[in-house]
């Protein structure tokens, strides 16, 4: 190894500083949510720098659970992401395929034709116009189908096929296996980093999109977590989540326990539940960012 000089030292310490301090920039303001979330709404009002709960309490979460709208929110955003992210990485991955064989006539024509719809589209008020005539709208549907394929990931789904050993498929398909079945025991089971790549990819966008249904759904009952969030930070949420406690003595004890609540730390709490749930997904699957993008039986 070589040996570092003192000014190779001290570039190092200096990178090491300056990525430490690119780091806090970044992860603080989610720190800050989550100690804000879980520390009093008086207290938090006094403001400074906060790195841990000065007045540490789970009030903020209980008003937000006890709010009937998060739990069926919440329940729509995972039926959205876990549907949504299985067809369209099952519908990319056939459309994908299939651009992807040579045999294919007009392969290119078809190639060029998806990708125009990455520049070029009809706008929003014909896509809502052309919904409502499929009879879409205030229906589950309208926040899958509309995001069904996406050609960013149908051409990296391509290239990954392309790349694959023509082998594969050949002798599949001399074993009686025809085009469905090769894409699905064949090339699918052996594409595991791509797949585990743009699934996480189409889960994230699905659990972050609340603009699809603050245009397409009126149903409160079919409103996914982040349009409530987003509904929940252009209103005074203390004053609903006040009318939903309703008159008992169960509720006259929520009532005092909301004075020690604040919009802010009510938001902060929301935002932590909408938020969670999709990070928690990354360690799971960060491992298919490092391998190989081609793992197959050949190399096995």
């Amino acid at each position: 190894m070589m040996k570092l000089t003192r000014g190779d030292k001290v570039l190092q310490v200096l990178i090491y500083i300056l990525l430490l301090l690119l780091g806090f920039v970044t992860l603080y303001p989610f720190w800050n949510s989550l100690v804000i979330s879980f520390n009093t709404g008086a207290d938090t009002a006094f403001g400074g720098i906060t790195f841990w709960p000065r007045s540490p309490t789970l009030d903020n979460y209980e008003v937000v659970f006890h709010d009937s709208r998060i739990g069926q929110a919440f329940l729509v955003s995972v039926l959205r992401t876990v549907v949504g992210t299985v067809l369209s990485v099952l519908f990319t991955a056939i459309l994908a395929y299939g651009l992807s064989r040579q045999e294919l006539l007009g392969r290119r024509y078809y190639m060029v034709f998806c990708v125009i719809t990455m520049y070029f589209s009809g706008g929003l008020i014909p896509t809502f116009l052309l919904l409502r005539e499929f009879g879409m709208m205030d229906t589950f549907w309208v926040l899958v189908i509309p995001g069904l394929i996406s050609v960013y990931n149908m051409i990296i789904f391509r290239t990954f096929f392309l790349g694959l050993p023509a082998g594969l498929a050949e002798s599949a398909r001399i074993d009686g296996c025809n085009h469905i079945g090769v894409l699905l025991r064949i090339v699918l089971p052996i594409s595991g980093p791509v797949v585990a790549t743009l699934a996480l990819f189409t889960a994230v966008w699905h659990w972050n999109d609340w603009f699809s249904a603050s245009i397409y759904i009126n149903d409160p009952k079919l409103i996914p977590i982040q349009t409530l969030l987003k509904q929940i930070l252009n209103s005074n949420i203390v004053t609903d989540q006040l009318q939903s406690i309703g008159t008992n003595a169960a509720a006259q004890d929520r009532q005092a326990m909301m004075k020690s609540v604040t919009t802010k730390s009510l938001i902060m709490a929301t935002t932590m539940v909408a938020t969670l749930p999709i990070i928690m997904v990354y360690p799971f699957l960060q491992k298919y960012f490092v391998k190989g993008v081609l793992i197959g039986s050949l190399k096995e």
